[in-house]
């Protein structure tokens, strides 16, 4: 992209940078068929027992659970609980003073989505990037954020509650780096239209920053938003008049999949996590 950041921190994407960022190496994980994914879910179907529940999450041991259940500190689903050896499932909604607690293993896993797979979780809908990271871990992850069917690129999946609540804040969200490819090519007096912000039913638009692509024709966009969804990208661009042909994810925050291929996946590091947490 040949717009830079001036005096904000912000960066300039260059043909090459985006070329870095899709070359594969080998050490992402290439997912596995799903045949044991009726497993986890038969697992994950059993109940244990409040306090383990609680002493699995971090908060305290498991004596220490007895006492802040005694004392109605914990509740289930809404409803205080003071029950000794009163049993959960690992899909009820817990609380300890008020703050919803998971007894589950932190996860993150980054997946370079190919096209023909939804973002969702439901079964219904054909193949879903579910079945992709399928065998990544045992833990609930679940998709931050949307990639359309026929999009491709970086996708983020957790059961951080933390983490997915700083991605969908519209104002301080992670934001995502696309490269979007148009039906013809994009007018200067237009690129100045997003990058100002531009009004479409009433609603501002605002994004990161956009600009050309170095070295690559102009209908070649860098366009960089704090929304989840990329549906937004398809709005700007239909209101304005150009068709979307490709929408492609190449950055979330300061991640790349420079080292994931197509349809793989990877676990990130706790120093990747960590300044995921903390990108402004």
């Amino acid at each position: 992209m040949s717009h830079e950041r001036k005096n904000t921190g912000k960066r300039k994407y260059t043909n090459d940078s985006y070329k870095k960022a899709s070359a594969p190496k080998s050490r992402a994980q290439k997912p596995k068929a799903s045949v044991k994914q009726a497993t986890v879910k038969k697992s994950e179907s059993g109940e244990i027992r409040l306090n383990k529940y609680i002493a699995n999450s971090g908060i305290c041991s498991r004596r220490e659970a007895d006492m802040h259940i005694s004392i109605g500190s914990v509740t289930v689903n809404g409803k205080v609980v003071t029950e000794m050896g009163y049993r959960v499932k690992l899909n009820d909604e817990v609380r300890f003073d008020g703050a919803r607690i998971n007894p589950e293993k932190k996860a993150y896993v980054l997946l370079n989505k190919p096209k023909g797979f939804a973002t969702t979780t439901s079964e219904s809908k054909g193949k879903t990037v579910m079945d992709l990271v399928a065998n990544a871990t045992s833990s609930r992850i679940k998709p931050i954020g949307r990639l359309g069917r026929n999009s491709t690129g970086l996708l983020l999946f957790t059961n951080d509650d933390e983490l997915t609540k700083k991605f969908t804040n519209s104002k301080t969200g992670v934001q995502r780096l696309f490269h979007v490819e148009l039906d013809k090519n994009l007018k200067q007096e237009d690129l100045k239209k997003i990058q100002d912000g531009i009004t479409v039913e009433g609603k501002k638009i605002t994004v990161v920053e956009a600009s050309y692509i170095n070295n690559a024709p102009k209908k070649e966009i860098g366009i960089a938003i704090l929304n989840t969804g990329n549906g937004v990208l398809r709005t700007i661009f239909e209101h304005l008049g150009y068709d979307l042909l490709k929408v492609d994810c190449v950055m979330i925050g300061d991640l790349t999949k420079k080292d994931i291929p197509r349809g793989h996946w990877k676990h990130l590091t706790e120093k990747e996590v960590i300044n995921l947490k903390h990108f402004k």
